[in-house]
């Protein structure tokens, strides 16, 4: 189904070709007039956790409890809009609130991403000045996005209230610029990523799920440990991560960039908006005060209540560091037999870890790949790019820094 194209994108010049640079994103730095300092804002070039979130926040991450897996913040909700909006990936909050600030006059402009007219599941950066046409830019879409090569072109047009939705990798880069744009007002709203792809990729992966990809309208890695399809007949379907084709994957299918990135939960935004810690609604982090007007904009439309934890995440990481150790090291790693997968995926529906226990799992899963990630395929960049608070998030499962790994080392 095409997505007609917002009026105002007609008027936004084409963006210039990406430059190639190793571990890139195309967050949209390099396509832009800020070219030049993207060694200097590249969450992978140059990575300043510490420093952002100082600026951001005024502070660090807290060394214990939640804040070391999901970065600094205010408060944490479960929630759910009351009246969900219709082809929302969820129940529709970031669309809301972007539909919120735009039709209350908070802000000029919405950098977002819309669908491409003639495919669903590309993304493509779009520059929203009305509510109504936030609706364009529902549900997910998989490929990369330079969203930020729309920071001119905002400029050109004179806009100084901005609200920008993006993942951590762009967020990243737009902290890092924030002081020089000359903006009056910037919300930042952030969703979580993990293991990104090509949109021409992201086909060949639907194409092994179903012999109808093209009936697909909709898919979502659930906190059930299972992905949800949705079609266009109303039909859908429910597949167990560990029946998901991830051996027949090319191996450089998901890049090493998103493979070493350590801001799952996007903590330099305002506001984080995911699911991982929802138990089926969707996860808020409040991570500012501007990140509390946001989740004020919507009054009475959002239920809001505390996030529930259950389970326990040790010995699910800990198979999963061991598995993930052996396999980047290139010994042959025997995966649990077919007819055995359902049985694992019912246990682990039944018995694993729920709520932020979930979400402190994977950040978890994640630190642990990202480092192993780098000590195979870039050793030369860990002491750059591995945050302190990745290896303590690890430090339990007996993964530790090796001479040369950290900053410190080399001072």
């Amino acid at each position: 189904m095409a997505v007609a194209m917002l009026p105002l994108l007609e008027a936004t010049p084409p963006l210039a070709e990406a430059p190639h640079r190793d571990l890139c994103t195309d967050c949209g730095v390099s396509r832009s007039s800020h070219a030049s300092q993207c060694g200097k804002v590249c969450q992978f070039i140059h990575p300043r956790y510490d420093a952002l979130e100082q600026q951001v926040h005024g502070r660090t991450r807290k060394a214990e409890g939640d804040e070391v897996f999901f970065g600094p913040f205010r408060a944490m909700y479960r929630a759910a809009l009351r009246a969900p909006l219709a082809g929302a990936q969820w129940t529709g909050i970031t669309t809301r609130i972007a539909e919120r600030l735009l039709a209350t006059g908070a802000v000029d402009a919405v950098l977002a991403v819309a669908s491409d007219p003639a495919d669903r599941w590309r993304p493509r950066p779009v520059i929203v000045t009305e509510a109504a046409d936030m609706a364009q830019c529902r549900g997910m879409k998989m490929g990369y996005a330079p969203l930020l090569a729309l920071l001119d072109t905002c400029a050109e047009r004179g806009y100084r209230r901005l609200a920008v939705i993006g993942v951590a990798c762009q967020v990243h880069a737009l902290r890092a610029l924030e002081a020089q744009l000359g903006l009056e007002r910037l919300y930042v709203i952030g969703t979580p990523c993990s293991d990104n792809t090509t949109t021409e990729r992201f086909h060949q992966f639907l194409a092994l799920l179903t012999p109808n990809p093209e009936a697909v309208t909709y898919l979502e890695f659930l906190a059930d440990y299972r992905v949800e399809l949705r079609f266009a007949d109303g039909s859908h379907r429910h597949i167990p991560f560990l029946q998901l084709p991830i051996r027949q994957l090319p191996k450089d299918f998901f890049p090493t960039t998103c493979r070493s990135c350590f801001d799952y939960t996007n903590s330099l935004s305002d506001l984080t908006v995911g699911y991982m810690g929802g138990e089926g609604d969707q996860w808020l982090l409040v991570r500012t005060a501007r990140g509390e007007e946001l989740v004020a904009l919507l009054g009475d439309e959002i239920r809001l209540s505390a996030p529930g934890a259950r389970g326990d995440r040790v010995g699910a990481v800990r198979g999963f560091v061991q598995l993930l150790e052996r396999s980047v090291g290139g010994l042959p790693v025997r995966g649990a037999p077919e007819w055995a997968r359902p049985l694992i995926g019912w246990a682990q529906r039944r018995f694993g870890p729920k709520g932020l226990e979930f979400a402190r799992t994977r950040v978890e899963m994640k630190a642990a790949e990202g480092i192993l990630t780098l000590r195979h395929e870039r050793p030369h960049r860990m002491k750059r790019m591995i945050p302190n608070f990745a290896w303590r998030l690890v430090a339990p499962y007996g993964l530790a820094p090796r001479t040369g790994e950290t900053v410190e080392e080399i001072a």
